[in-house]
C-alpha cells in the first residue's frame, strides 16, 4: 500500500469509528467516553501501519508494542474512570454543554471527527517509522525505546497514586499532594508528554521523523493551553476552593519539581 493511500485510509477509518462512537454517546449521554476511544485509536493506528507499512519488521514490531502498550493502558484507565462514574460526565463535557448551548450536537459531533484527525495528525511518528527500510536499530532508537519506558512507568505511578488518594475516604475534599504530585500539579500530565517525546526521538533515526515533532509540540500545546490543564484545574478550583489555590502557590504546575515554601 502506497504511504498516501495508507493515510487516507486510516483518516477515512477512524472517522468512521468516531463517528460510531458519537452515535454511543449520545444514546448514554455521556460524551466522556471519545477520551477513551481517542486512547485506544492509537494502538488500532500502529497495528495498521505496522501490518502494511513498507518497513523493516523488526523496527515496525518494536514501534507497534510500545504504543500499543501505552495506549492499551491509558485508555483502560481512563475507561475505568470514565464508566466508573457514569452516569456522571466528566466536568469538561459539562462544561462544552453550557458553552455550546444552542448547536450542542453537530459542534460536538465536529468535536469527535476532530479527535479522529488529531489521532492521526499525532501519530505521525508511527506513520515514518513503519515505513524505514533499514535493517539495523539506530541509537536514537534505542534512546526513545528508553525514554518511552521511563515515561510510561511515571505515568502509570501517578495514575495508581491518585486512584490510591482517591479511594481513601480520610483524602474526601483534600488535595492529592503525595507521591509525584508533591512536585508536580500534573505530573500524569508530564510523563504523557514525555511519552510523545520518546516516539519523536525514536522517529529522529528515520528519513523525515522529524516531521514527528508534531507530537510532542501538540500534545505540549494541548495540555497547556487547550484541554489539559487549564480545564483540569478550573475543575479542581471549583471543588476544592482555597485548598487548591494554595497547592497552587507552592506546586509546579507541569515539571517535577520542589515544591515552594510560604509563609
Amino acid at each position: 500500500m502506497s504511504p498516501l493511500l495508507l493515510l487516507i485510509a486510516a483518516l477515512t477509518g477512524l472517522c468512521m469509528v468516531f463517528a460510531l462512537f458519537y452515535v454511543l454517546a449520545r444514546k448514554i449521554n455521556n460524551y466522556g467516553i471519545v477520551d477513551i476511544v481517542w486512547s485506544y485509536a492509537f494502538a488500532a493506528l500502529v497495528l495498521f501501519y505496522a501490518f502494511f507499512g513498507r518497513g523493516w519488521v523488526v523496527r515496525k514490531a518494536l514501534m507497534a508494542a510500545m504504543a500499543t502498550l501505552w495506549s492499551l493502558r491509558l485508555g483502560t484507565h481512563l475507561y475505568r474512570r470514565v464508566i466508573g462514574h457514569h452516569p456522571v460526565e466528566d466536568g469538561r463535557y459539562v462544561q462544552l454543554r453550557k458553552d455550546w448551548a444552542g448547536s450542542f450536537a453537530p459542534k460536538m459531533f465536529g468535536f469527535f471527527q476532530m479527535q479522529a484527525a488529531s489521532v492521526v495528525l499525532l501519530g505521525a511518528a508511527f506513520f515514518i517509522i513503519c515505513l524505514n527500510p533499514t535493517t539495523r536499530l539506530h541509537p536514537l532508537e534505542i534512546a526513545g525505546a528508553g525514554l518511552w519506558l521511563v515515561a510510561l512507568t511515571g505515568e502509570a505511578l501517578a495514575d495508581a497514586q491518585l486512584a490510591a488518594f482517591k479511594r481513601d475516604q480520610a483524602s474526601h475534599g483534600r488535595v492529592c499532594d503525595i507521591g509525584l504530585w508533591h512536585y508536580s500539579r500534573h505530573p500524569n500530565y508530564f510523563f504523557e508528554w514525555l511519552v510523545w517525546v520518546a516516539y519523536f526521538v525514536f522517529a529522529l533515526a528515520s528519513p523525515w521523523g522529524w516531521l514527528a515533532v508534531i507530537g510532542p509540540l501538540s500534545i505540549l500545546y494541548l495540555l497547556l493551553r487547550v484541554t489539559g490543564i487549564p480545564l483540569t484545574e478550573e475543575q479542581s478550583l471549583r471543588s476544592k476552593g482555597d485548598a487548591y489555590r494554595r497547592y497552587q502557590k507552592t506546586t509546579s504546575a507541569f515539571l517535577p519539581w520542589f515544591p515552594k515554601q510560604i509563609p
